[in-house]
């Protein structure tokens, strides 16, 4: 047990990263078999995509904090690879979504960027804070270059009113793509917002201003999230909704660890157990949703996964959990860190907004597992089997999980 809290202290998000990567390799295989390509040459077929698959991993476990170019570089990598299939609606569409979107908050920040040089005469970041706190430039000017330098990274994190991207992703995105993409951008989003607050306590106003902004953008992303993920109905668009609340989770750690004197989290460290858990459980949900009904009105038999593969099925559904906090998975540990924060810290009004959009994820999850257990059904399995690819990234995703769990519990 201590060489395991060992390595997942120190490697979580390098593990978490690997095994999302090989769950990927196991879809994109099967993937390419389905549409015609025989076993023997699918791996000469999967080299391109590996080759942006790999890069999406490296900044899942490295993160993007260094140098903010890298979300910006992501967007790109993700759009091109979407924009390949050329005959598949779904993913040119999404591709169009992702370069309006996040091309224009990437536009906007780069103008704030840009005004924020202009104001203080330097691109240091941490050279900024120490120029406005003499108090020379208007403040007006440079609390408009600051809100605009944050709304690349609140947007790449996928929260409300911006959540939709994250959810085409998983509708129209392959399988192997969906999960690594969407961590990689939300990971590359934090990275920004974490680079852009760097040393921002050296100008109290600046900090206090980000800590409201951080706040307003958190108390959003939770009241919209929870009411669009009760609304939504496809398997695949439930997932990428609670995507979007685990963006709003990393927010108000931000929100909290800036606000005034009562620091209560470290982001820094919050995000080496974030970043792992939400690859892995992005991977494991966002596989197990494609063996998933749409929800309808009446009781349907068990979906074909619980009924021919009941074991793979328990770690998609172990992995949606964790995605929505359901108590006893790794991810309700989340929730409830950054909730303690948030009291620690006295924003009671976005502590309140966390725990309504916990209280919609865990009702969603419930739900779900309802409808994918349906009720009992008479007769012989369906054939239609889960393929060994999809089962294999199921594994893969439950064991890094599990391990998780048990290293942090």
């Amino acid at each position: 047990m201590n060489l395991l809290n060992a390595i997942f202290g120190v490697g979580a998000p390098l593990i978490g990263a690997a095994l999302a990567l090989l769950a990927a390799g196991f879809l994109l295989l099967h993937d390419r078999a389905r549409h015609g390509m025989p076993y023997a040459l699918a791996p000469l077929v999967v080299l391109v995509p590996l080759v942006v698959l790999v890069p999406l991993a490296a900044l899942v476990a490295y993160g993007g904090r260094s140098n903010p170019g890298w979300a910006a570089f992501a967007a790109l990598l993700v759009a091109a690879l979407l924009a390949r299939g050329r005959d598949d609606s779904f993913q040119s569409e999404c591709a169009l979504k992702l370069v309006w979107v996040l091309g224009g908050s990437l536009a906007l920040s780069w103008a704030g960027l840009q005004l924020l040089t202009l104001a203080t005469g330097t691109n240091r970041v941490a050279e900024q804070w120490g120029v406005l706190q003499l108090g020379i430039d208007p403040p007006q000017l440079w609390s408009a270059s600051l809100s605009l330098s944050l709304v690349a990274g609140i947007v790449l994190l996928g929260v409300a009113p911006f959540h939709f991207w994250a959810a085409d992703l998983f509708q129209g995105a392959r399988m192997w793509l969906a999960p690594l993409a969407v961590a990689a951008l939300q990971v590359a989003g934090s990275g920004w917002i974490m680079s852009r607050l760097d040393g921002i306590s050296a100008c109290p106003d600046a900090a206090r201003l980000a800590s409201y902004l951080l706040g307003i953008a958190g108390v959003t992303a939770f009241a919209v999230g929870a009411v669009a993920v009760m609304w939504q109905k496809r398997p695949e668009r439930r997932i990428g909704t609670l995507a979007s609340l685990q963006g709003g989770i990393l927010l108000a750690a931000l929100a909290a660890e800036r606000a005034g004197h009562y620091h209560r989290i470290s982001v820094e460290d919050l995000l080496g157990q974030w970043a792992p858990h939400l690859v892995l459980a992005l991977t494991g949900a966002g596989t197990f949703a494609r063996f998933l009904p749409v929800s309808g009105s009446g009781a349907d038999p068990a979906a074909v996964m619980f009924r021919r593969h009941p074991l793979s099925a328990a770690f998609g559904l172990f992995a949606l959990a964790s995605l929505a906090g359901v108590p006893g998975t790794p991810g309700a540990r989340l929730w409830l860190d950054v909730a303690r924060a948030l009291a620690g810290s006295e924003r009671m009004g976005l502590m309140l907004a966390l725990a309504a959009a916990w209280l919609a994820s865990f009702a969603v999850a419930v739900r779900q597992a309802r409808e994918a257990i349906g009720v009992p059904a008479r007769g012989p399995a369906p054939e239609q089997p889960v393929p060994w690819s999809a089962r294999a990234a199921l594994w893969s995703a439950g064991a890094g999980l599990l391990a998780l769990g048990w290293a942090w519990r």
